[in-house]
């Protein structure tokens, strides 16, 4: 199962303020529904909050240590990111997304195989960020749109020696 993180950051890598994301881009938001239909999102709960409602077409697994409930098929709570790739893995899904926000990222960075990342072409004042791309990613596609740009990585692997 490939396991995306997908974000949309600010040139400064700003992806949130106060529990909100402070930019609004209807395009990108396209970008991201069309990308992700059909498959699990898997979300901390600030970003479950600030969504007010379920993502339409996908399931929504919320990582929370809360017992939290909701009247929703399309909608489940586990305990950790470890957890919600083993039900993704355990149910077959052939790629599951990582939709943040600080946290969630910052545990999945380790553990994703590709990172989509849309880059607003602006800077944002904010208190929550995307975590640094190091080395162990390798840029293998940009897609410019009119206020963003998206940046596509691939993990890389250690070739092993026969």
């Amino acid at each position: 199962m490939e396991k995306v993180i997908i974000a949309a950051v600010t040139k400064n890598f700003v992806i949130g303020s106060k529990g909100k994301i402070p930019w609004y881009n209807k395009k990108e938001l396209n970008h991201f529904k069309k990308t992700t239909m059909g498959f699990p999102v898997i979300m901390g709960r600030v970003t479950w909050e600030s969504l007010q409602k379920p993502l339409k077409g996908r399931l929504n697994i919320v990582l929370t240590k809360s017992k939290l409930c909701y009247e929703n098929t399309n909608v489940i709570f586990l305990n950790s990111l470890k957890k919600a790739l083993e039900f993704c893995e355990h149910n077959n899904y052939e790629k599951c997304f990582i939709i943040g926000g600080e946290k969630v990222y910052n545990h999945a960075i380790k553990k994703a195989d590709k990172i989509i990342l849309s880059i607003l072409k602006k800077n944002v004042i904010g208190d929550k960020t995307f975590p640094k791309i190091n080395s162990n990613w390798t840029l293998v596609g940009i897609k410019n749109y009119d206020d963003f740009i998206v940046h596509t990585y691939i993990r890389k692997r250690k070739i092993e020696k026969n």
